[in-house]
């Protein structure tokens, strides 16, 4: 079997460890006019940001606004997570003989490899300069991890835990541009390669998409083989969502795109794991889309029972 995050995070940091997601401020060259102005077809006008706080306030500022969201979620109304005791904070914690957990930064919207890096190296540092930061998560696209931003990533790694997660979401070329992707598979490869030659300490994560239009069960089972050929350390799976103001909303509306099931997405996560190496960590197998601009598929907006149901079939 492979390895969850959580256990994954344990065994690492010897305490629970939680992701704050932050807004570096970037783009994406699918909306500045590079290569396209419109973004993927299925990404939001807030990108993957809608849980964000302001991109406008300081890297610091943003981690405590993040950290009081992470706890509300994980000890607010809906009580504590799966397998969690009741919050204590930390004076607490280190009282009865706890650690208090420990948090990564999560560079999470857009692009947040695609500017100027040296800007983007002191975000880095900031964020790892806040209070309980054991690490630096940068979610980003393979086409853009040129010379100078590796070298950025590489220093970093030097200092902290660095996992990098690259948008892949299929290998195959027709569906790559339906999404609009902009950029061919073989640029995925290219950038693992580069990661690992010249960042080695870096922790991989690879993002794919089940349920694309087009796919049957052959083709997603083989994009999840060749992430795992190209030797991506991590993985992140999510059904495909359909989120209101997207392209996306417009083809689904048209009944040119139907979501999978929650019988089919299961099915499909059953045949996956007898694919996956057992040191492969398995950053997530359901997608979190924001409930307010969540059309579809409905079974996705209880993400508690869907993750009760993934950990009763021993799928996480």
């Amino acid at each position: 079997m492979p390895i969850s995050l959580s256990d994954f995070y344990k065994n690492k940091f010897g305490r629970k460890v939680y992701k704050l997601a932050v807004d570096a401020g970037c783009t994406c060259p699918t909306r500045d006019g590079r290569l396209d102005t419109r973004g993927c077809i299925f990404c939001s006008a807030n990108g993957s940001g809608d849980f964000i706080p302001p991109k406008n306030l300081p890297i610091a500022e943003q981690l405590e606004r993040a950290k009081l969201l992470v706890q509300k979620k994980a000890f607010g109304r809906g009580g504590p997570r799966l397998g969690e005791p009741k919050s204590l904070d930390n004076d607490q914690k280190l009282s009865q003989g706890q650690k208090a957990p420990a948090y990564i930064a999560y560079f999470q919207n857009f692009t947040n490899t695609y500017g100027d890096p040296l800007v983007l190296k002191q975000k880095y540092l900031d964020a790892l300069a806040a209070p309980d930061i054991v690490g630096v998560d940068i979610a980003t696209r393979p086409d853009c991890l040129g010379p100078q931003i590796l070298s950025v990533i590489k220093e970093l790694s030097q200092k902290t835990f660095v996992t990098v997660e690259l948008g892949l979401q299929t290998v195959h070329p027709k569906t790559a541009d339906w999404i609009r992707r902009g950029y061919p598979t073989n640029i995925y490869y290219e950038a693992v390669e580069a990661l690992k030659k010249e960042c080695p300490a870096v922790h991989i994560v690879t993002q794919l998409i089940l349920g694309l239009p087009g796919e049957d069960d052959d083709d997603m089972l083989e994009s999840v083989r060749r992430v795992v050929a190209a030797g991506s350390d991590g993985i992140k799976l999510t059904v495909l969502y359909v989120l209101a103001g997207t392209d996306l909303e417009k083809e689904w509306r048209a009944g040119k795109v139907e979501c999978l099931s929650k019988e089919k997405y299961f099915d499909l996560l059953k045949k996956i794991a007898p694919l996956l190496p057992p040191d492969m960590v398995v950053h997530r197998l359901t997608g979190d889309g924001p409930k307010k601009i969540l059309l579809a598929p409905d079974w996705t907006k209880n993400k508690r029972q869907v993750l009760n149901e993934l950990a009763a079939l021993h799928l996480m």
